[in-house]
């Protein structure tokens, strides 16, 4: 049985494990004041470009999802997501659970386009019984998205200079941020982001650590007391080591951005593998995501031999499954797909 499920199906980069070992054993003090906490932030902030960003290690995405977003709104405002949107799909209501309300939009290939947002937010204000809806307080976007696609640097430029204008923050869900960011359709960069969003975090779990996700504010917009709604939200490590250690490694030597590299590598062979035996694809995914339509018969054969995931149902005799790769995919696991395929 072969993996292609997801991309955290795998523990983590062996050398995040070696500094684990080598490490084990010194005395730090904890909650993110030990001194590996401070080389990652640096490093975080060298590779963002941002020196006077503020940076939290929390210990996964949807409590990450969740602190910075109930962290930012005031409580009579919800939050702008696409309807195929991370909070609002798949986190099983945990912004709602806030006392938050998500506000849709209709996805174009998962994203969320300017001129939605700006017509939206224009609508809202013109609706003189806006005092009598949930306001919208920020926008949640995803990069790259649930579908595996990627905002332009235009694109988000746009999203930003209409936040902005509205003054409400631009939040980015960076889950899989390295696999986005070394698309070879990608124009963005770390920078481009920092500058761009108010507030995003960079993935971990799926890219390459054990767990953790690092989040930047990049405006000196920290909100109060956001420590303390860490800990109060269950996102925050005693040991918090844990954390930071494997982005220190993660932002040595490129790491982060190699092992990116090599999961968007090996998506590309995975696609050439399904087109040269004619798949159909759902949507064409620049990222390591591959979305296909399965006859559900065939979707049956298949699961005997090779994991990957239900997406949706495309009609009453397909299925949309999501093919994955991942920083410790191999080469011969694509040989492997190839002859059962």
């Amino acid at each position: 049985m072969i993996s292609f499920e997801n991309d955290y199906t795998t523990g983590a980069h062996p050398k995040i494990l070696q500094r684990f070992i080598d490490s084990n054993f010194e005395s730090l003090s904890g909650y993110g004041t030990d001194s590996y906490s401070k080389q990652a932030r640096n490093k975080i902030k060298l590779a963002c470009a941002c020196p006077n960003a503020d940076i939290y290690f929390l210990v996964g995405g949807t409590q990450t999802n969740t602190v910075i977003i109930s962290s930012l709104l005031e409580n009579y405002e919800g939050v702008i997501t696409a309807n195929t949107g991370h909070i609002q799909v798949h986190e099983a209501g945990a912004i709602e659970r806030t006392g938050h309300k998500i506000l849709t939009l209709p996805e174009q290939n998962g994203k969320i386009l300017p001129e939605q947002l700006e017509q939206y937010l224009s609508s809202f204000y013109q609706d003189n019984n806006h005092e009598h809806m949930v306001f919208p307080g920020m926008v949640s976007i995803s990069y790259p998205t649930e579908y595996g696609t990627l905002y332009s640097k235009k694109e988000l430029e746009q999203l930003s200079q209409i936040c902005h204008f509205y003054q409400i923050p631009l939040y980015l869900d960076g889950a899989r941020l390295g696999y986005g960011l070394m698309s070879r359709e990608a124009d963005l960069t770390l920078p481009d982001i920092a500058q761009f969003c108010d507030v995003f975090y960079i993935g971990g779990t799926k890219v390459g650590a054990l767990c953790g996700e690092a989040v930047v504010f990049s405006k000196n917009n920290t909100p109060k007391h956001f420590f303390t709604q860490i800990k109060r939200q269950g996102a925050l490590l005693a040991k918090g080591r844990l954390l930071s250690l494997q982005f220190d490694t993660l932002f040595t030597d490129n790491l982060y951005y190699q092992i990116s590299k090599h999961a968007i590598d090996m998506a590309e062979e995975l696609k050439k593998c399904l087109k040269e035996k004619q798949y159909s694809f759902y949507l064409e995914s620049p990222t390591n995501q591959q979305f296909i339509i399965l006859e559900n018969a065939e979707m049956e054969r298949l699961k005997k031999q090779v994991r990957f995931s239900f997406w949706e149902k495309f009609d009453a005799n397909h299925t949309i499954v999501r093919f994955a790769t991942s920083w410790s995919t191999t080469k011969e696991e694509i040989e492997q797909l190839k002859e059962i395929l």
